[in-house]
């Protein structure tokens, strides 16, 4: 594996601001961001994400090559839950297996913002069309998670159009998959008129977004050490194989590094806001202090370190 490159990444100011929100916890300071503040920089950060990727897409052609990759993105949405279900139905109850699957089969928008920022750092190129890959592939994995809950606890109805209406306008999906049609109806010069917006302030944004969710993750690991091992396991092993797998295996789909890496990140992330909020209104038996810590306490910290540098350097292998 290429060391320089997990350097590179780890020394990357967002990260360290990641690692500092963390260590505020651990020495029990009194460091946070405003919650209004908070919320805005996430929104922030998906408006210029789409808007951009709309205008990557207004200059692409569509193909094939793309097809495939965005075919494969929700095939794995949909896998992935199926497989994870069954793994964790041997530890945990069937409520608590279904909404973590679904979490797992789901997607983060955070940590695809940040193998953005990463790319961009490295002068890396990637499609557009990405954007709409990652919105396509949050609610597919909500829906098998809940029909796998359904199926095994025949008294547990569940009102499958909600949920699928609730996926789909769903606030982060929703802002990113109108910014992108907005950034692919705007022309160049009228993008240009946001630039300083959409691009120069976008990684400063980023550190400050990481901080607080550096904050979250650090007090969201205090209730994770109570529950052993089994859950720290799980939420580095199964990303790091669902990464590692659609790094190696993408290449048969499309040459572009970006994209791969992308689909890869996407594939071996998982949600800790959609799925939560599904599950609360789906599921209300299964255990938040499951679902929501091992993506964003674990998963999103280990994606973010190591899993980016590691599936990079799958993608050069294959």
């Amino acid at each position: 594996m290429d060391l320089q490159l997990i350097i590179e990444n780890l020394t990357n100011p967002a990260l360290l601001f990641f690692a500092l929100g963390i260590i505020s916890v651990q020495l029990k300071s009194d460091l946070k961001i405003p919650e209004g503040s908070s919320k805005f920089l996430s929104l922030y950060l998906l408006f210029s994400i789409g808007f951009r990727g709309g205008q990557e897409l207004a200059h692409s052609t569509f193909t094939m090559e793309m097809a495939g990759m965005i075919a494969f993105g929700i095939i794995m949405a949909l896998l992935v839950p199926i497989y994870t279900f069954f793994l964790l139905k041997k530890k945990f109850s069937v409520e608590n297996s279904g909404a973590i699957a679904a979490a797992y089969g789901s997607i983060s928008a955070v940590t695809f913002v940040t193998c953005v920022a990463f790319l961009e750092l490295q002068n890396i190129p990637f499609g557009g069309y990405m954007i709409a890959t990652m919105a396509l592939m949050e609610a597919p994995a909500i829906i098998v998670g809940v029909l796998l809950i359904s199926a095994y606890k025949k008294q547990n109805q569940v009102c499958m159009k909600s949920i699928v209406k609730h996926s789909f306008t769903n606030g982060s999906v929703l802002l990113i998959l109108g910014s992108l049609v907005i950034g692919f109806m705007a022309s160049e010069e009228q993008a240009q008129g946001i630039a300083p917006l959409t691009n120069q302030l976008f990684k400063g944004f980023l550190a400050i977004f990481l901080l607080d969710m550096g904050i979250e993750s650090g007090r969201k690991l205090s209730s994770l050490f109570r529950k052993g091992p089994g859950p720290f396991i799980f939420a580095t092993v199964i990303p790091l194989i669902n990464g590692v797998a659609v790094a190696a295996l993408s290449g048969a789909l499309s040459p572009s590094v970006g994209d791969r890496l992308l689909l890869a990140i996407l594939v071996a992330s998982a949600s800790y806001i959609a799925v939560p909020a599904a599950m609360k209104i789906a599921v209300p038996q299964a255990n938040p202090g499951l679902y929501i810590p091992m993506p964003l306490a674990i998963t999103f910290p280990f994606n973010i370190t190591l899993g980016i540098p590691i599936y990079m350097q799958v993608i050069h292998w294959c």
